[in-house]
């Protein structure tokens, strides 16, 4: 008789082990979300999901991810957020200092990541960048630093430059410093600036009306995850009127931008990842530093400045990265 009872509890154990398995690790399989201001697909959320599969993250098997895209539209973004705390993720990566801003509102508690072209500690976001503090970390460009290196290519490029219009989302508070330091170096460099914000993509059309009018010497467009989005209007409307423009990204010059400098993008989004796996292997977002780019590169697309009619100096030429022919 115990030989048997034996028997029936090894049997028992074998048949039922793979559902408490299963149930076990469904249990502690890291589930994650993502809040993203613009639409699916984005190359910079597949550049962080990128990030994650060479940690050896497997969507569906070893990590699930909660997507929330707002369509462009920042006041989605609150509700957006709630839907991820309410859904208990175990971290949260994000983009865009509205974004931020609406995930700092929703939770103190769970960990977030960002990547923001922004100043996080002018943004208050984060106390400082070596100790964060609080539940939120991650990359920044520091973007308010760069714009006015931007400019100032732009003048080296074309000496003669005077007037330059400036095409910025006003609904993001983190573009409005970007836009205050680029206006600060413009005068000084002998430039007036042409404020062209927008409060709504939909003004896209409406500016590029005016700038057309005003025929300025060169272009600036501040971009964020809204005007990224926007890309190709951009770009047929640069070609269109032949003016000479300066990106951030060089996503922008390979689709038909004249030139973009600083960090590449898509090794940003995926360094994010990094950041996610600490967390997710326990350490408090307080104690990763909020790290930025060592590197940044110009590229410029000479087959864009045959197009428009302009030459780019050859020491501006020997500096670059990359140029596309």
């Amino acid at each position: 008789m115990k030989k048997t009872t034996s028997t029936l509890l090894i049997l028992a154990t074998l048949l039922f082990a793979p559902v408490y398995l299963a149930h076990a690790q469904k249990e502690t399989t890291p589930r994650i979300g993502v809040l993203y201001l613009g639409a699916p697909p984005n190359a910079n959320v597949d550049a962080f999901i990128q990030g994650l599969h060479e940690l050896r993250y497997v969507e569906g098997k070893n990590i699930s991810i909660e997507y929330r895209f707002a369509e462009g539209k920042a006041e989605r973004l609150p509700e957006l957020a709630r839907e991820l705390v309410l859904l208990k993720v175990d971290a949260i990566f994000t983009a865009g200092t509205p974004a931020i801003f609406a995930l700092r509102e929703a939770t103190k508690t769970i960990p977030i990541v960002f990547f923001s072209t922004s100043d996080p500690i002018g943004m208050g976001v984060v106390a400082s960048l070596a100790h964060p503090g609080g539940n939120i970390t991650g990359i920044s460009v520091l973007a308010s630093d760069l714009w006015p290196k931007r400019l100032e290519l732009l003048k080296e490029i074309f000496p003669k430059l005077s007037r330059v219009a400036m095409v910025w989302n006003k609904g993001n508070a983190g573009m409005a410093l970007e836009a205050k330091a680029t206006q600060e170096v413009a005068g000084p460099l002998g430039i007036t600036l042409q404020d062209r914000g927008v409060k709504d993509p939909n003004e896209l059309e409406v500016i590029f009306g005016v700038v057309s009018k005003d025929r300025p010497d060169a272009f600036l467009t501040l971009m964020d995850p809204v005007l990224n989005s926007y890309q190709k209007q951009i770009i047929d409307f640069l070609a269109k009127n032949r003016l000479p423009a300066i990106f951030e990204n060089r996503a922008f010059v390979e689709a038909g931008g004249l030139i973009s400098y600083g960090p590449n993008y898509a090794d940003m989004f995926r360094r994010a990842a990094t950041l996610m796996d600490k967390i997710l292997k326990g350490t408090k977002p307080a104690d990763i530093p909020v790290e930025q780019p060592t590197k940044f590169e110009l590229v410029i697309n000479l087959n864009t400045a045959r197009q428009i009619g302009v030459t780019i100096p050859p020491n501006v030429l020997v500096r670059a990265d990359k140029v596309i022919r």
